[in-house]
């Protein structure tokens, strides 16, 4: 007996990386075991930003192979869906903006940090891409959204629209709830900054083992580590945070004890770290190549994941403009 209905969306930002799959694929395949799931690729979303307009089909592409050579299964009742291509989520958002105060919107931290980003480009759609987001989850009626920490706020806005509509409209809308997950911050191989590819400081999923390995080399490790004899620090380490990840514990618990006695140095643990990355990569590569011998077999996946999303859809806009009092 599943546990509800879980939705999260994903901007299109082609191949996958170490920080996608820790962030959130790999919670996406866990929850598969408990819950109804619906992901969404939110290309409306993107469009906030004009100039990747170009690369939102073949970033879709990308990203949806990815998902599902980790495992994400529509034949488990995953639905995995195009944002466009169930039109009446345009509808909702609509009708839940009426409910909802400008005020609120543009006092929103995201928004101010969108504005920062992108000073020149303060769009319609920018403001309200919080209300899109509201529209996207309660027209699947999900009572579930995984979230990190950082995420609640999002939600918690989410809800505040929900509890004003049904408040006016009557119990139409499901008030989602949060499911707190275990994001963890994966750093880039700079050691510094987020994991992103923008950055050009990322690790693809789908990375050849030669690639992978001259990737982890470059790899910032503890700055106070500059000779072979010095002892080390773990805890500052990048590599040694993956180690975590992808190490099995009594390895890690001995690159641990050497790093700090200088027993080990950062090539060799690079090394380590790479070999085992390739490990756990190789099953990911190799259902990925095998799924990319049909070029339609994601489009095919996507367009019947839209036709059971807009069997959902349609059933709740409906319900939604009886209960506004559209004719």
């Amino acid at each position: 007996m599943k546990q509800g209905r879980v939705f999260s969306g994903a901007r299109p930002t082609g191949r996958q990386h170490l920080g996608n799959y820790l962030g959130a694929i790999k919670n996406y395949v866990a929850l598969q075991d408990d819950y109804d799931c619906v992901y969404c690729v939110v290309d409306l979303h993107a469009l906030t930003t004009l100039q990747d307009t170009k690369h939102l089909k073949e970033w879709t592409y990308e990203m949806v192979l990815d998902w599902l050579a980790a495992g994400i299964d529509p034949d488990r009742g995953t639905i995995v869906f195009v944002q466009s291509h169930v039109p009446q989520v345009t509808e909702l958002h609509v009708i839940l903006s009426m409910v909802t105060p400008l005020g609120k919107l543009t006092r929103l931290p995201t928004f101010k940090e969108k504005v920062r980003q992108q000073p020149d480009n303060v769009n319609y759609g920018l403001v309200g891409y919080p209300v899109l987001m509201a529209a996207d989850i309660t027209l699947y009626k999900a009572n579930v959204v995984p979230v990190g920490v950082d995420q609640v706020s999002h939600l918690e806005f989410t809800r505040e629209i929900v509890r004003t509509f049904n408040h006016h409209f009557g119990p139409v809308l499901v008030e989602p709830q949060a499911k707190h997950t275990e994001v963890p911050k994966v750093l880039g191989i700079d050691g510094v900054n987020k994991m992103s590819k923008s950055l050009n400081n990322h690790i693809e999923l789908a990375i050849e083992p030669d690639e992978l390995y001259n990737r982890v080399r470059m790899m910032v490790t503890d700055p106070q580590r500059q000779r072979r004899t010095d002892p080390g620090r773990p805890e500052v380490c990048n590599v040694f945070s993956l180690h975590k990840v992808f190490t099995s514990p009594e390895t890690v618990r001995q690159i641990d004890a050497d790093c700090r006695t200088a027993g080990i140095g950062c090539v060799d643990c690079k090394k380590m770290l790479a070999q085992n990355l390739a490990d756990h990569l190789a099953p990911f590569r190799e259902r990925r190549a095998q799924l990319a011998t049909d070029p339609d077999h994601v489009w095919d996946v996507l367009h019947d994941g839209a036709e059971r999303a807009s069997v959902i859809a349609r059933e709740v806009i409906a319900e939604v403009k009886t209960a506004v009092g559209l004719p």
